[in-house]
């Protein structure tokens, strides 16, 4: 990775590897990266974005096990658990619909971003068209927002335990919306 980091500027040189001594590299083992931005912190996001991209090369060399892009894992999870839902009764299917739901827009997301009408666009094949990522990054993404989306869930549950006259979960469960806090009427 990133063995020498210097800051000058608001310029940095990333020294992947050492250089080649030789003046006419035929077959280059190292590359150097400069990266320049008008401000500091410009320079320090695109220092970040760098380090990333490189550890996500480096995720899918040592893994060897990738996923096809573009939010197609997301689309195909969220079809399974629609199905997998239509198994289900009550909260438990609402759940586990809202989740498949929720996985949706993460490709929706990523369309809007790019540019593109995700209501009239074309489907493509993101494997075929070369758009990929590692297995391990996408399930430590889905993992991280299921944790935070269940601690959330968790601190409304003793929430509306605390605002409730009996001191456990008010008839019905959770209830709906944020009215029980506070000004937010």
């Amino acid at each position: 990775m990133v063995l020498n980091t210097t800051k000058s500027n608001y310029a940095v040189y990333c020294r992947i590897l050492p250089r080649c001594k030789d003046t006419e590299c035929h077959n280059p083992k190292a590359v150097s990266i400069i990266l320049r931005g008008g401000t500091e912190h410009v320079v320090d996001e695109a220092e970040r974005a760098l380090h990333d991209a490189l550890r996500v090369v480096g995720v899918a060399i040592e893994d060897e096990t990738l996923v096809a892009g573009g939010g197609s894992p997301e689309i195909e999870l969220a079809l399974r658990l629609r199905e997998y839902s239509a198994t289900l009764i009550g909260r438990q299917q609402l759940a586990v619909a809202k989740f498949a739901e929720a996985l949706e827009v993460i490709p929706r997301t990523l369309a809007e971003n790019a540019g593109l009408n995700v209501f009239t666009g074309k489907v493509v094949d993101m494997w075929r068209e070369g758009v990929v990522e590692p297995l391990r990054i996408k399930v430590q993404a889905i993992n991280s927002a299921t944790e935070a989306a269940t601690m959330i869930l968790k601190i409304d549950d003793v929430l509306s335990s605390k605002s409730s006259p009996s001191g456990g979960m008010p008839p019905g469960g959770m209830g709906g919306g944020m009215g029980s806090m506070g000004g937010m009427d």
